[in-house]
């Protein structure tokens, strides 16, 4: 017996849909265009813990970018860490360890992985300590398996 898909079309509003649609195949994806490599003036606009779409938890930054054409753009940094995949977990913590390092003036041990909960306050506690202090020259780039990277060049004290 096939699956009754019906059920869902009750809540789409087709018209609206088509015009959703058509309205990205002419102007792209909404407010957040493709940002090609390369090296932006930035500031950190939210940095937290959460979850994936997948349920694994990740680090995520929004980049907001100062100067230039893509004025006002983000730049997102999304490194999931998979505890349940014993060769990459120490990869991904590492990855996010440093990120987390180069945002922050901070002794290399300030920035440790003891723990999900623990971690996550890590993380809120830097974005508000960093919050209107820095911005940062951000290198993007991509990396042989075409996901972004992302490295911090400079760091700028707000004045």
């Amino acid at each position: 017996m096939a699956f009754d898909w019906s059920k869902f079309d009750r809540d789409v509003d087709l018209e609206a849909l088509e015009e959703d649609v058509k309205e990205v195949e002419e102007n792209g994806f909404g407010d957040f265009p493709e940002i090609p490599d390369g090296q932006y003036e930035v500031e950190v606009e939210k940095m937290e813990l959460k979850e994936s779409k997948k349920g694994d938890p990740m680090l995520t930054i929004w980049f907001k970018i100062l100067e230039g054409e893509l004025e006002g753009q983000r730049i997102f940094y999304n490194k999931v860490m998979q505890p349940q995949n014993d060769k990459a977990f120490g990869f991904q913590v590492h990855q996010n360890n440093e990120m987390l390092r180069a945002l922050w003036d901070c002794e290399h041990d300030d920035v440790k992985f003891t723990g999900f909960q623990d971690y996550a306050e890590l993380v809120l506690d830097i974005h508000e300590d960093i919050d209107g202090k820095f911005e940062y020259l951000l290198e993007k780039g991509t990396n042989k398996d075409g996901y972004d990277t992302h490295e911090i060049a400079e760091i700028f004290e707000v004045e």
